[in-house]
């Protein structure tokens, strides 16, 4: 919320994604920004990665957007493929896109 009430919006994702990663340093939360998931299929592991935005305390998942239209079901398909290839449980998309922030919590 304070990165919203001081940005707004209009900004690309990669500015809202460095504003966070300033907030998770200054606030000395845990996290890893842009975390790398695989997908293990039998004995091996699947060409197409997952790059999750920030993943806070090892146990949720964050995705940063910046798009006008809101927040649609193919970035809540998504959350929900990071969720089951991370093994977290909560996700949530925030879109800064709109002049009011909008958020959707998912629970895996």
């Amino acid at each position: 919320m304070e990165v919203h009430r001081i940005l707004g919006h209009g900004f690309l994702e990669i500015v809202y994604k460095d504003a966070i990663e300033y907030e998770t340093q200054r606030k000395q939360l845990v996290y890893s920004r842009e975390r790398e998931y695989v997908i293990q299929y039998k004995d091996v592991i699947l060409p197409h990665k997952f790059y999750a935005d920030f993943v806070l305390f090892d146990k949720i998942i964050l995705e940063v957007k910046a798009a006008e239209a809101g927040i649609s079901d193919a970035f809540i398909s998504r959350m929900l493929n990071y969720l089951k290839a991370s093994k977290c449980k909560i996700g949530l998309i925030v879109n800064f896109g709109r002049s009011r922030l909008e958020y959707k919590r998912l629970i895996f």
